[in-house]
């Protein structure tokens, strides 16, 4: 059965399904417009956690866990463990984005550590990584790592591992932060731990590490941070995790420990979007092939697809 049209319709008048357009004189489908949607691949890396110091040189101190690591990034690996997420599907609109800052670090008996600050882009949290305090290590991202007399931190699934316990008798020994990549080990009698290793990425298009471990430090002497910007241990002045890598900052004998290093929020998108970024927002972009990449090292706001 054919529709009775109006007979005298003007421009944009809406029939059943058809609207008319005055210029072309016809009822033309009402079809909503067409919205591109682009997928976005993403690396979002938190804070590291702060590590533990003492005044005096024997007595072990744990490491900043890493920040936590979420990515979506194809063939590549998730924290702890985990795989490869979905990339986000996203249209045109706002969305935020945070790059979290390392956590401050600790020194002493009874000291509160000071966890990373959490990483955030849209609905895709990584959370800051867990500090070395006495008498255990916080829980976060990666655990912090324990000192002599204490307990390392948990990690969070999909994003980062624990670390290890500390060594209770002479020579008391601390344990590095989780990382990433793996768990710190157990001390024992001979030896503070390293820190655990991060998870390497190529979204920049050069593989890099991130998200490495604090190193412990303990009686027998000073650890390493694990491979992705975590801090050695160091008998004096603490040594921080690497910047824009959310590595755990190292433990100390002589100081407060090292603060963990701040996280970054990597994304790559089709070359065919673009990206209005808020003025909060420390950033670069490259292209690479039919892609853009941008990174963010510091602050937050939000990003407009466009």
């Amino acid at each position: 059965m054919p529709l009775d049209f109006p007979a005298a319709p003007t421009d944009g008048d809406i029939y059943n399904r058809y609207k008319w357009n005055s210029t072309d004189t016809v009822w033309n489908l009402n079809l909503p417009e067409y919205v591109p949607v682009y997928s976005f691949e993403y690396l979002v890396v938190a804070g590291g956690g702060g590590g533990l110091g003492f005044s005096r040189t024997d007595r072990g101190a744990g490491g900043g866990g890493a920040g936590g690591y979420r990515s979506s990034v194809t063939g590549e690996s998730s924290g702890g463990g985990a795989s490869a997420e979905t990339a986000l599907s996203l249209s045109a609109g706002t969305y935020t984005v945070t790059v979290g800052a390392g956590g401050a670090g600790t020194s002493g008996t009874g000291a509160s550590g000071v966890n990373g600050a959490d990483s955030v882009f849209g609905s895709v949290t990584s959370l800051g990584g867990g500090a070395s305090e006495y008498p255990d290590g916080l829980s976060g991202g990666s655990g912090g790592g324990a000192n002599h007399a204490g307990s390392g931190g948990a990690g969070t699934s999909g994003q980062g591992y624990g670390a290890g316990d500390g060594y209770a008798s002479v020579p008391y020994n601390g344990t590095g932060g989780g990382g990433a990549g793996a768990a710190s080990a157990n001390a024992t009698s001979s030896t503070a731990t390293d820190g655990g290793v991060g998870v390497q990425s190529s979204i920049t298009g050069s593989a890099t590490y991130r998200a490495g471990g604090g190193g412990g430090y303990g009686g027998s002497g000073v650890a390493y941070g694990g491979l992705g910007g975590g801090a050695d241990s160091s008998a004096s002045a603490a040594n921080d995790g690497t910047v824009n890598t959310g590595g755990g900052g190292g433990a100390s004998g002589g100081s407060a420990g090292g603060a963990g290093g701040s996280g970054v929020v990597i994304l790559k998108y089709p070359a065919a979007a673009s990206l209005d970024i808020g003025a909060g927002l420390t950033s670069s972009t490259t292209t690479s092939g039919a892609y853009k990449i941008t990174t963010f090292t510091a602050g937050t706001d939000t990003i407009t697809v466009i």
